[in-house]
């Protein structure tokens, strides 16, 4: 099998990256604002009982959004079709899991604004991937391969200026300092490196709805494991605590990053590990607004620190401009597609459905119609958070309702925008 016998038009190649970037840059939106939820946790839990939290209204996010768009017989008609791509879905969200931990152990030790630029790097560490293993940039022009890699690293740069302007005096502990700074490069190499599995799935046509479906099992089950065999002493905390206002919080952070992950898994899908994670990674300056327009983080920084502020933000938006223009040229796809060629060989798929499904130009299963147990799914997790929220308290935080308002409208909107986007061009396939 030739991929040269076969091309796709390029006002196709230019819908399917545009709609890459929306999906990027709203995956940016709402990944930045999966933070702000967080904030309101009482901050002595232990790092492995919060991760626990958020990872459990992370397993619920996925489950109910798929159910909702797509329904769960199209989600098991996909898992059907692509049954080799399920252990390596697991093993992503086995992945996410660990990650997310060492995340959690950064911000402990070194805090956001030291810890977030570093795990951040993970765009770096995806263009190496997609380079080595799919073909990406590989026959680019010198233009393209310079505005995303200098995009990547604008962006991450500015993530460190970003960072830094949230330090006001704010003394780490020593000790606690290099443990903190390995976490967090830690959490880079495994997100870098998950991005993998995701690539994999989506060149062999696998709906990103199916893949988040069957990646929460890993992610849920690793999460438990490590909960129970490292840190049961923060697990009695938290259920005999004041345990049900903290979950509403955490289980709010990972349904929001829920909505932002999917946005990234289908940026991932249609411009590739390369061009979009550096896109979802301009979630710092997102975060920085809800830290500094809502929480009033920045209310005391002098001017150099306001400075970064500026500074970083045009940077990052400069960035996102230089990834998000480099449009792939048929060459590159070309050599994409032999990645896709190799991959038909090893599971004996049929090229011509994979190379229009991965491109969301045919859905990738034919099953229709909604169960009644997809509306049993959505009332179920509907009730969770009503029950939850029932029971949760706002902390005595100072927070300004009008940016929470307005950020909320931006969240709306990013969401709408991308999804009418997806809906319209590929039926979420």
């Amino acid at each position: 099998m030739s991929a040269t016998t076969r091309s796709e038009p390029s006002s196709g190649i230019q819908s399917i990256h545009r709609i890459g970037v929306v999906c990027g840059l709203a995956a940016g939106v709402w990944l930045g604002a999966a933070e702000a939820p967080t904030k309101l946790v009482n901050s002595g839990l232990s790092p492995y009982a919060i991760s626990l939290c958020m990872v459990a209204g992370v397993f619920t996010a996925r489950w109910t959004i798929p159910t909702l768009l797509k329904g769960t017989r199209q989600v098991v008609a996909d898992l059907s079709e692509h049954r080799h791509l399920i252990p390596v879905a697991i093993l992503a969200g086995m992945l996410w899991a660990v990650a997310n931990t060492l995340t959690v152990f950064a911000i402990r030790d070194v805090g956001l604004a030291i810890a977030f630029p570093l795990w951040n790097t993970n765009s770096l560490i995806g263009i190496l991937w997609g380079r080595l293993l799919f073909g990406e940039l590989k026959g680019a022009s010198r233009r393209n391969v310079a505005k995303v890699v200098l995009g990547a690293l604008a962006i991450v740069f500015a993530a460190i200026m970003l960072g830094f302007s949230t330090i006001h005096g704010h003394a780490t502990h020593v000790d606690r300092a290099a443990g903190g700074i390995l976490a967090a490069i830690g959490a880079s190499l495994l997100w870098g490196t998950m991005y993998i599995p995701y690539r994999k799935a989506y060149i062999s046509g696998m709906n990103p709805l199916s893949f988040v479906t069957v990646f929460t099992v890993g992610e849920l089950g690793t999460m438990l494991a490590l909960a129970l065999s490292l840190d049961g002493p923060g697990l009695h905390q938290l259920i005999h605590s004041s345990w049900a206002s903290a979950i509403f919080w955490l289980f709010l952070g990972g349904f929001v990053w829920v909505i932002g992950d999917i946005f990234q898994q289908f940026a991932t899908k249609f411009l590739g590990i390369g061009r979009g994670i550096p896109l979802s990674n301009t979630n710092q300056m997102w975060g920085l607004a809800w830290g500094a327009l809502v929480f009033g983080e920045l209310a005391h920084a002098d001017t150099p620190h306001r400075l970064l502020v500026v500074c970083g933000s045009i940077v990052m938006i400069l960035g996102a401009l230089s990834v998000s223009t480099a449009v792939a040229t048929e060459k590159e796809h070309f050599s994409m597609r032999q990645a896709l060629v190799r991959e038909c060989a090893r599971y004996d798929l049929d090229y011509d459905r994979v190379i229009k499904a991965s491109s969301g130009a045919l859905p990738t299963v034919d099953a229709t119609g909604r169960a009644w147990w997809d509306y049993l799914i959505l009332a179920c997790a509907l009730s969770v958070f009503v029950w939850l929220g029932f029971h949760a308290r706002v902390p005595a935080l100072s927070m300004n309702l009008k940016w929470v308002a307005v950020l909320t409208v931006v969240l709306v909107l990013s969401a709408v925008g991308s999804v009418w986007a997806l809906w319209r061009a590929t039926r979420f396939s």
